[in-house]
C-alpha cells in the first residue's frame, strides 16, 4: 500500500513521520517548502516533543516524481486545497481516496471536484517547525475520519486507513458521519484561533484571561446553534477541548496566530467564515463570528500597506 501525505507542514509531518515509522506502508510527502524537503530526504524527518523519533521516508517538491498512491492525506492549510489537488491529481485513480485532516469545513468539496472517493476527517495533534526537516509535537490527540456523504466513500476503505494510521500511534475513529467530530473542531477552532491572533496570547493564556474566556464561550455557543439547527450532533463539548488545550505543556500557539506573526493568510474563511455562512443560509444569527471574521480580514488587509 501507498500513502502520499500533501502538506507536510506541522500536522501533515506527524501524520507522515509516524507511518513512515510504523512502516505498514510505503509512505511519501509532498510539500511545496524545498528546505524542508531536503532535510528529509538528507537526514530523515525528526519529531520531538509529545514523540521523539526520527523516521526516513520519501519526500519531494516536484508533484512529477509522485508515484500512484492508494490513499491520500490532505494536511494543507484550507487556502491551498485547490491548488494543492491540482497539482496532486494525477497520482489518484478511482479506487484511490483522499483523506482531509484540515481545518474548517468546504475542504471535501474541493477535492472531490478531482478524485472519486474523499474521506471526511478532523485531527486534534498540533504542532509547529522547529527548522527544516524538525516538527515540534505539541499535543496528542485522536483523529476521526467518515465516508464524505455526497462521494459515496466505502465504509471499508474508511476502516483501512483508520487501522493505518492507528497501527502507526496516532489513534484514528473510523465513522459512518463524521460531521459531528469535524463541526466539534470546527466550533473549537473557531473560537480559540481568532482570538489568540487579535490577542497574541497562547491557549493557555486566553483561557485563564477571563475576557478572551468568555469570548471563547459566545463563539462556541453561536456554532453550537448553527449545528443543532443544521441536525449535526457535536462529538462532545467544545468547551472541554479548550480546557483540554490549556492542560497541555508548553506555551502552544494557535495555527491562525502562527499565521498572522508570519503575516500570511489566515484559515479564517474557512472557520468562522464558513459558520456565518451556514448560519445565514439557515437563518441562525452569529454577530461575533462575523465580528471576528472581520476584524482577521482587516488584520491580513493591513499587511498589503492599504492607502
Amino acid at each position: 500500500m501507498r500513502v502520499c501525505v500533501i502538506g507536510c507542514g506541522a500536522v501533515g509531518s506527524l501524520f507522515a513521520a509516524h507511518l513512515a515509522h510504523a512502516g505498514e506502508a510505503e509512505i511519501w510527502a509532498y510539500d511545496v517548502w524545498k528546505e524542508h524537503v531536503e532535510a528529509i530526504r538528507k537526514d530523515g524527518l525528526k519529531l520531538s516533543g509529545a514523540a521523539d523519533f526520527t523516521a526516513r521516508l520519501n519526500a519531494t517538491s516536484d508533484p512529477a516524481e509522485l508515484p500512484h498512491c492508494d490513499y491520500g492525506i490532505l494536511a494543507t492549510k484550507a487556502i491551498h486545497t485547490r491548488s494543492a489537488m491540482s497539482q496532486t491529481a494525477h497520482i489518484f485513480d478511482e479506487n484511490s481516496a483522499v483523506c482531509s485532516v484540515q481545518n474548517g469545513v468546504g475542504n471535501e468539496e474541493i477535492i472531490a471536484e478531482k478524485v472519486r472517493y474523499v474521506i471526511r476527517g478532523t485531527t486534534f495533534p498540533a504542532g509547529h517547525p522547529i527548522g527544516p526537516g524538525h516538527i515540534g509535537f505539541d499535543i496528542k490527540g485522536d483523529t476521526w475520519i467518515g465516508p464524505f456523504e455526497p462521494t459515496n466513500t466505502p465504509m471499508e476503505k474508511v476502516a483501512e486507513l483508520a487501522w493505518l494510521i492507528t497501527r502507526s500511534g496516532m489513534n484514528t475513529i473510523a465513522l459512518k458521519d463524521a460531521r459531528g467530530a469535524q463541526w466539534t473542531k470546527l466550533i473549537f477552532n473557531a473560537a480559540t484561533n481568532p482570538v489568540g491572533a487579535l490577542t497574541s496570547l497562547h491557549h493557555g493564556a486566553a483561557t485563564r484571561f477571563e475576557p478572551t474566556n468568555q469570548l471563547f464561550h459566545d463563539l462556541i455557543a453561536e456554532g453550537e446553534a448553527v449545528a443543532k439547527k443544521l441536525g449535526i450532533e457535536l462529538h462532545g463539548d467544545p468547551r472541554e477541548l479548550v480546557q483540554k488545550g490549556a492542560r497541555a505543556p508548553g506555551k502552544h500557539k494557535a495555527s491562525m496566530l502562527q499565521d498572522v506573526l508570519a503575516k500570511r493568510r489566515t484559515e479564517v474563511d474557512f472557520m468562522n467564515g464558513a459558520i456565518v455562512e451556514w448560519g445565514q443560509k439557515i437563518g441562525v444569527p452569529t454577530p461575533l463570528n462575523h465580528a471576528v471574521w472581520q476584524l482577521i480580514k482587516g488584520l491580513e488587509h493591513s499587511w498589503k500597506d492599504p492607502e
